[in-house]
């Protein structure tokens, strides 16, 4: 009978083997995912017998991920922001850097002292990790969620839920800001829209050519189709201002594309790598 340590060595080495990147952190994901065991306690039962139901188990979610299937649509789980999120396939996983859209939206909003509600509109939620992100930080904003997939409107909801703030966010199914009715107030717009080249998908790692949805990835032609409609119309609607992240290679077209849509005032954050990552466009009255 095989004891716990070992077939994290053999998961290792076979996830190593398929070419998985972080193979040795993965296997410990999917066997604490299989074994109900967090990572302190694998170690602490590093000797634990493991019984056939168990193995066959840890099986099937190693050879999902050596299909090369995204970890986060495997456990079902993905932090981000210090939160924990659920994930359904078919939706994209949350990325750390995405976590520079979130802190640079909360510059910008908490720079005032009021406490009067923020109308923050959550642009292609997805998961719902930006705006929720947002909503769980301040107790005064009122999100509105946006998508087009019903299943992330639901994934959204079960996360607001699992924070604790399903009172204060509104779902609406439809394209950009046009599911939001005109007579409400929008006082932000944040999304991570779809950025990536449409040339640039198939050669991208599996995890993202073969799984995560076209949809949230594909920008068009140059990858800012949706970015220039979108910062369009935020112009039009908002009071104060939109942030949206970008790609590192399209940091000056994308704060043209904010200056000519009538934001004067503009400004590119980078994100841990020091990369190019999230354009932030305000009104100057705002």
């Amino acid at each position: 009978m095989r004891v716990l340590g070992e077939v994290l060595r053999l998961s290792t080495r076979y996830l190593e083997g398929k070419g998985v990147p972080g193979p040795r952190l993965d296997a410990e994901l999917l066997l604490g995912h299989a074994l109900e065991l967090d990572r302190l306690q694998l170690y602490l039962q590093y000797d634990r017998p493991l019984i056939p139901s168990e193995l066959a188990r840890a099986r099937e979610l190693l050879r999902r991920r050596a299909n090369r299937e995204p970890i986060a649509w495997i456990t079902g789980r993905k932090e981000f922001f210090s939160l924990s999120f659920r994930v359904d396939p078919g939706l994209l996983v949350p990325r750390p850097e995405t976590e520079c859209l979130v802190e640079s939206l909360l510059e910008c909003i908490s720079g005032g002292e009021s406490t009067d509600p923020v109308y923050l509109v959550d642009v292609g939620c997805g998961t719902g990790c930006v705006g929720l992100a947002l909503a769980h930080r301040l107790a005064n904003i009122r999100l509105f969620a946006t998508d087009l997939d019903a299943r992330a409107l639901q994934c959204t909801r079960t996360n607001a839920i699992s924070l604790g703030i399903k009172d204060r966010v509104a779902l609406l199914q439809g394209d950009l800001l046009s599911p939001v009715p005109s007579r409400r107030r929008i006082d932000w717009v944040v999304s991570n829209p779809p950025y990536i080249p449409s040339a640039r998908i198939s050669v991208l790692e599996p995890e993202v050519s073969l799984y995560e949805p076209r949809l949230a990835l594909d920008g068009g032609m140059d990858g800012l189709e949706l970015v220039r409609r979108l910062v369009l119309q935020a112009a039009q609607r908002v009071r104060y201002g939109v942030a949206f992240e970008i790609g590192c290679d399209q940091a000056d077209e994308a704060l043209a594309i904010a200056r000519q849509a009538g934001f004067e005032e503009t400004r590119l954050h980078l994100d841990l790598a020091g990369n190019p990552r999230v354009v932030t466009a305000v009104h100057a009255s705002g």
